[in-house]
């Protein structure tokens, strides 16, 4: 008789016993990488939008995005800041698609970002008579207060080091 060659069911086991083993171990890194790439992703978000955001209100005579017509005396709306940062407009706050002449200004971003942590592009404008809130509801993406260019994501949990998502 001659010896048959292959693995016994014993050895097979081992073996998928122990990459099971390193698969277990493995597995949370990844998820804490995706939470650490999600945080990176959120804090780019916030710095390019605070900037282009002051890039705003330096262009349209100390006003800041939200107001309709560049306009104080109004509220400020969702809508008016999402058109004032992704279309071209004029130093007083007529709008007109990206491309049209004699509106020099803008756009600020190509879209606007959507939150990395909830998935949402809204945004909680907040009057100049209201305070902002001190904790996020998750149920916007982002919370914005012109009259004092607050920016922040409405997002609950914190980073690997402690800090607040909606304290970034």
């Amino acid at each position: 008789m001659t010896a048959q060659k292959g693995f016994t069911l014993v050895e097979i086991l081992i073996v998928v016993i122990i990459l099971g083993i390193l698969a277990a171990m493995i597995i949370p890194h990844f998820s804490s990488a995706t939470n650490s790439a999600r945080a990176s992703m959120l804090m780019d978000d916030l710095r390019v939008m605070r900037s282009q955001m002051e890039v705003f209100k330096a262009q349209h005579q100390g006003v800041p995005p939200g107001f309709p017509n560049c306009d104080i005396a109004q509220a400020p709306t969702e809508a008016t800041v999402v058109t004032y940062i992704t279309q071209s407009s004029t130093a007083v706050g007529a709008t007109a698609p990206v491309g049209t002449a004699g509106y020099p200004y803008g756009p600020y971003m190509r879209e606007f970002p959507t939150n990395p942590f909830n998935g949402k592009s809204s945004i909680l404008v907040i009057p100049a008579s209201n305070p902002c809130p001190n904790t996020p509801s998750d149920q916007y993406g982002w919370i914005y207060q012109p009259s004092t260019l607050t920016f922040k994501a409405d997002s609950p949990g914190t980073d690997a080091h402690g800090v607040l998502y909606f304290n970034y």
